[in-house]
């Protein structure tokens, strides 16, 4: 059967409302039989222990500054990401030059570092006399605490926001902004009263993301926070305690506060009016000229490598000097703490793999009934919240909610099957949230001239919304691949035997405990170093083969 034959035959599929609400029905089902229900029903098995925290004033209190304390870090850094993500994702689609493909590669770095490691190498950079501080003769130049928290969570949070807007921004029709400037417009005023009120919706998901991750992360932030203590924090320090009732108290807050900023973001974000209506010529034209532009582009660039880039690879560096010692014969011949490595390395990128092809597969679907309400609007209302429910969750949390659930009602299941499902659960929104965005950005009149001209629902998504949102769906791809590789919380809580590479890294890093075989600091560099170099090499072939086509 050839091209035409196939495509024919999806069309006539398509086009049966059997076939087309089987779909949803079956997107919908595993996302809340896989994704959505495990999770919550972990927690739930330990509800009735909650009410152990009224008991204890104090404990309370603790939690309560706990969650105070992850929104409030949670909304700083989500605001630094955009404002600062956005002009560097505005200078990745719209620079002329070459490199800008690496920079876009590059962005991707901070996914690919375990957290864990990512966290480590965070610590060293800013807290140690190896690091920056030796610049400004000190020991250590940023302390844990609040502010190193501040810094780790802008550097794992940015590039989601980068990768969404950079989406946005490929798969956006230039056409509306150069018309504007046609028509006599500066560039920061069509970008102004144009582009950004089309990206919109990409720009809060890229928010809601970013807000998310800071909202669930626990493994890096273990790893710089010192004294402080976030929820994903309390509740890491409750699970080793086995204190399961403030766990679940925090877990529950978290979520339900959570969960109700989406639904307010969603809410007054279809109100929200970009931009405001009055313009300022002058103003704006002077901010449009190219001066201002090689500044802001400066700026941005020195931000992305200062604060982003550098820190989160610190911990590679020293793998320059392992490369001249033993370490590197022993890496190569599977020596000492290496025996188990390279397995690790293909068991973490075949489950990353593996991810990445079923969110795409029963993430689609779930993008479209959101994006275009196809049940509904209330009902994609909701399942638009729902699907934030796993990011919210901190990821220890979720990792010992899924071990719950699947453990004790499936112990039949072989243990990369928990793993499987816990990355899918950790990755789907990633990808749902970047592809609803995308698709709200096409003009609805562009489908129903197509079906008013005859075109089927296949043929309308094969040569409407699939071109106008491949970048979207690339840049997705991307955020679940490499969150896959680099998850280290959950995957702890979830296998005993398996073990992906990060994992094998955090036992590698003597402040994680005593490991197994005695790891060096130079095989921790050069570990970290292997897995950093070879998901780049992934990412940068995926981009040119993928996204070869750039918009001018």
């Amino acid at each position: 059967m050839d091209k035409n034959e196939i495509y024919k035959t999806l069309d006539k599929l398509s086009s049966k409302k059997s076939i087309k609400y089987a779909v949803y029905l079956s997107s919908i089902v595993v996302f809340i039989a896989i994704i959505l229900l495990p999770p919550i029903i972990g927690i739930i098995l330990k509800w009735n222990l909650m009410g152990q925290i009224f008991e204890q004033p104090q404990l309370l209190d603790r939690a309560l500054n706990a969650v105070y304390a992850s929104f409030g870090v949670a909304f700083l850094v989500s605001t630094i990401d955009v404002l600062t993500g956005l002009p560097f994702a505005w200078l990745i689609t719209r620079g002329k030059y070459r490199i800008l493909g690496v920079l876009d590669t590059l962005a991707d770095m901070p996914f690919i570092v375990p957290t864990t490691a990512l966290g480590y190498s965070l610590m060293l950079f800013w807290s140690t006399p190896q690091g920056v501080s030796q610049l400004f003769n000190t020991e250590s130049l940023v302390s844990p605490g609040w502010l190193l928290v501040i810094l780790l969570h802008f550097v794992f949070s940015y590039p989601v926001v980068v990768r969404v807007l950079v989406g946005a921004l490929m798969d956006y029709r230039m056409e509306y902004e150069e018309a504007a400037r046609t028509l006599g417009a500066a560039p920061f005023t069509a970008d102004r009263t144009v582009t950004l009120p089309i990206i919109k919706s990409s720009i809060i998901a890229a928010f809601t993301l970013a807000f998310a991750r800071s909202i669930s992360e626990t493994g890096a932030t273990m790893m710089v926070a010192g004294t402080f203590e976030n929820g994903a924090i309390f509740i890491k320090n409750m699970k080793l305690q086995n204190n399961y009732g403030p766990m679940v108290f925090v877990s529950f807050v978290l979520i339900a506060i959570s969960a109700t900023i989406f639904a307010v973001i969603r809410i007054l974000g279809t109100k929200f009016k970009l931009p405001i209506r009055r313009v300022w010529p002058n103003a704006e034209r002077k901010l449009s000229s190219k001066g201002i532009a090689n500044f802001r582009n400066t700026i941005s660039i020195i931000i992305f490598f200062s604060l982003v880039i550098i820190p989160s690879i610190f911990v590679a560096f020293p793998a320059v000097s392992a490369v001249f010692t033993d370490t590197l014969m022993d890496a190569f011949a599977g020596r000492r703490v290496w025996a188990d490595f390279w397995q690790s390395i293909g068991l973490s990128y075949g489950v990353g793999a593996l991810a990445t092809v079923i969110n795409v597969i029963i993430g689609l679907p779930m993008a479209v009934l959101i994006a275009r309400k196809t049940l509904g609007r209330s009902t994609a209302n909701i399942f638009d919240i729902l699907t934030d429910i796993p990011i919210i969750i901190p990821s220890t949390a979720l990792g010992a909610s899924l071990s719950i659930f699947w453990k004790e009602s499936f112990a039949f299941l072989p243990e990369i099957w928990p793993l499987i499902f816990a990355h899918l659960a950790i990755t789907y929104p990633y990808y749902v949230k970047s592809m609803a965005a995308a698709i709200q950005r096409i003009s609805i009149e562009y489908e129903e001239a197509a079906r008013t001209l005859g075109a089927r629902p296949f043929t309308v998504f094969r040569t409407i919304i699939f071109p106008l949102t491949k970048y979207s769906l690339f840049a997705g791809a991307i955020m679940i691949f490499t969150r896959s590789v680099s998850e280290t919380g959950a995957t702890v809580a979830v296998v005993e035997q398996l073990r992906t590479a990060p994992v094998l890294l955090v036992k590698w890093i003597p402040k994680n405990g005593a490991p197994e075989l005695p790891a060096t600091s130079l095989d921790v560099a050069l570990g970290c170093g292997f897995l950093i170099v070879l998901s780049f090499v992934i990412l940068l072939i995926l981009r040119l083969v993928v996204g070869g086509e750039r918009k001018g």
